[in-house]
């Protein structure tokens, strides 16, 4: 019944793709992050939806007379030069069985973030993506933290199998990139049920992160929690949400969970621990052995050992240039973020843009925390906020330009006036 309950939902937008074609990009968003193709039991669970969908937004875009461009910005750019480096490492993997598979995903990604960027070109779709994205992972988030409270923690919160987010350590960083985005949601609602709905569901993603049982995830969650108290405008709000948390720690979760997470202290002597270390060593090796790297998934091969890491991982698989490439790309739109909250300051029809990119940011040091223990570099995620960064700052400088061209015209006849009464 559920799979044919997921075939008849998905089935039944593609029109609404064809007529609407920016819709496509939001039911690839929830296919993507929700991935409720996953929670069936039948034929739903292995149909390619995300390709259906792709391939009709795609034939709706061209067909589309709205204006197909893309923001040419130091993102897009930068972006695209880590894309054909990385399609180049794919061609000369040391393992090319396994780096064309990967390739295969990864392009997709990229393509249908630039296709987010020619699509999502309003305040209002920008609003529409980041609440899908926000619900759709949020939905595991919700989900693990009743499961928590339930079975007091003693057994660890998964995500949906043969997905990005399937393992704990995974959906661990995927919620803690999520909360912001939650919090910034629950900003923009005027209903006060609506707010504290979402309040409540902040609160159960924390219990979730918690109840993964992922040690990388705990401090993930740690640095993301303190720049998140810094960057909100409702402060209190937020510490309101970590009520429930504090409360779930100290009187739901077990003794074992508590041993566990204390073994961070003692890393050297954790077998996990000290095999992520020999993986960034062996990362490190092979970087310095090929110029290019290994391509992806070498890493694999070349030690048995997985990246454990996203800065790792682009230095195994895509050599120092690849991981260069990534680094400044996190700067980029770090840098971006920043410029749109100081220029909408003193604009208060565009505090929508500041809390968003304020928020992105408090997403993007989650991503940077918890990845650096989890080898999530090609997350659909990570490159979606890129591309929210960049059109939240095309509008911003659309609507800046708008509102700034009455001052300019005055200037201007103020200059002529006073140029003409001169002797």
């Amino acid at each position: 019944m559920r799979d044919i309950a997921v075939t008849l939902v998905i089935f039944g937008l593609l029109p609404f793709i064809l007529y609407r074609p920016y819709v496509g990009v939001l039911v690839w968003s929830w296919l993507g992050y929700m991935n409720p193709h996953r929670l069936t039991w039948g034929f739903a669970y292995t149909m390619p939806f995300a390709m259906m969908v792709a391939v009709t937004t795609l034939v709706a875009l061209l067909a589309s007379k709205e204006p197909k461009r893309i923001p040419w910005t130091r993102e897009t750019i930068l972006l695209l030069v880590l894309t054909a480096w990385m399609f180049m490492t794919t061609v000369f993997s040391l393992y090319p069985w396994v780096a064309w598979e990967q390739w295969d995903k990864v392009w997709r990604i990229v393509l249908m973030t630039f296709v987010t960027m020619m699509l999502i070109t309003d305040e209002h779709r920008l609003k529409m993506l980041v609440f899908v994205i926000a619900l759709s992972l949020g939905f595991y988030g919700f989900k693990g933290g009743i499961f928590v409270i339930q079975t007091g923690g003693n057994h660890s919160v998964m995500g949906p199998a043969r997905t990005f987010i399937g393992d704990r350590n995974s959906i661990g960083l995927a919620l803690i990139m999520v909360v912001p985005l939650l919090h910034y949601m629950q900003m923009q609602m005027t209903r006060w049920y609506f707010r504290y709905a979402l309040m409540g569901g902040v609160a159960l993603t924390l219990v979730a992160i918690v109840g993964t049982h992922s040690r990388g995830a705990l401090l993930g969650i740690a640095v993301m929690l303190m720049f998140y108290l810094l960057k909100t405008r409702r402060k209190f709000v937020a510490l309101l949400s970590l009520i429930p948390l504090a409360l779930v720690l100290y009187t739901v979760m077990p003794d074992h969970w508590f041993q566990r997470m204390e073994t961070i202290e003692t890393w050297q002597e954790d077998g996990s621990a000290t095999e992520r270390v020999r993986a960034w060593n062996n990362a490190f090796d092979l970087a310095n052995t090929r110029f290019i790297g290994g391509g992806m998934r070498a890493l694999v091969y070349w030690g048995g050992r997985d990246s454990h890491s996203i800065y790792f991982g682009m230095l195994g698989e895509h050599g120092w240039v690849g991981l260069g490439l990534f680094l400044v790309l996190l700067f980029f739109t770090w840098r971006s973020a920043s410029w749109i909250i100081a220029k909408t300051k003193r604009h208060k029809e565009l505090y929508w843009a500041r809390d968003l990119a304020a928020m992105i940011q408090v997403s993007l040091v989650g991503y940077m925390s918890a990845g650096a223990f989890l080898g999530l570099q090609y997350f659909d995620l990570f490159y979606h906020l890129i591309a929210i960064v960049v059109m939240t700052r095309v509008v911003v400088q659309q609507r800046l330009d708008v509102a700034e061209a009455p001052a300019l015209e005055e200037a201007a006849v103020r200059g002529v006036v006073a140029g003409g009464a001169r002797p």
